[in-house]
């Protein structure tokens, strides 16, 4: 079975030659290849992909916001995030957003095939000069929310709070949990409150931290 691949990448020769090297393996078909994601959802549903691979900086619709909105609209597609950059504050944004894994653009042509099959089949493939951030990133998220906090979830807000973490849209967790998304939204509320937190990026990093699932 082919792995079907949706790139958004602005940069003209970059996304062709993306798409070539997609679809030269046995094992990937480059479905779609877009200039950005201001249509981001007719994209996703046009080419149907088991795995999108975003460019982070582009015009309009940023790859971060096209990341959350796969999140919440197509919660089962794998994201592999592209950058020049191997930058904190975008790549911990990726990450809470609820990419799969980050790769540099320069990252040799096989290396990248590699990338996008680790994707697929559920890991989370990185560039080591992004792994090392991201080993700084959580070490100083550790330290800066310490380890003595207590934090009373109930046994329901721990639930909806692990579906977070695992970047599950808020109807998606509505049906897993039998409730409507008015009463996920009420509890998503006091997850926020007894967190001190103010977005889920915030609350599933302090839920790493403080292992409260």
């Amino acid at each position: 079975m082919e792995i079907k691949v949706a790139v958004f990448e602005d940069n003209k020769i970059l996304r062709e030659s993306l798409a070539k090297l997609i679809d030269s393996t046995g094992e990937l078909v480059c479905t779609g290849a877009f200039p950005d994601a201001n249509k981001l959802i007719g994209n996703i549903e046009s080419s149907n992909p088991d795995v999108v691979l975003m460019d982070i900086d582009m015009p309009g619709v940023s790859g971060i916001k096209g990341v959350q909105m796969i999140r919440e609209k197509f919660p089962g597609i794998k994201i592999l995030m592209q950058t020049v950059f191997d930058d904190n504050d975008k790549i911990f944004a990726a990450i809470c957003a609820g990419a799969s894994g980050y790769m540099l653009k320069k990252t040799a042509p096989q290396k990248m095939i590699e990338a996008i099959i680790e994707t697929y089949e559920g890991g989370s493939p990185m560039t080591a000069s992004v792994a090392n951030k991201v080993l700084q990133i959580v070490r100083s998220q550790t330290v800066s929310e310490g380890k003595n906090e207590f934090i009373d979830l109930s046994e329901r807000e721990k639930e909806i709070l692990s579906l977070l973490v695992e970047s599950k849209s808020y109807k998606v967790i509505a049906a897993e949990c039998f409730i409507s998304i008015d009463t996920v939204n009420t509890h998503i509320r006091h997850i926020y409150e007894k967190l001190h937190v103010h977005s889920k990026s915030e609350a599933v990093v302090k839920a790493i931290n403080q292992r409260l699932i």
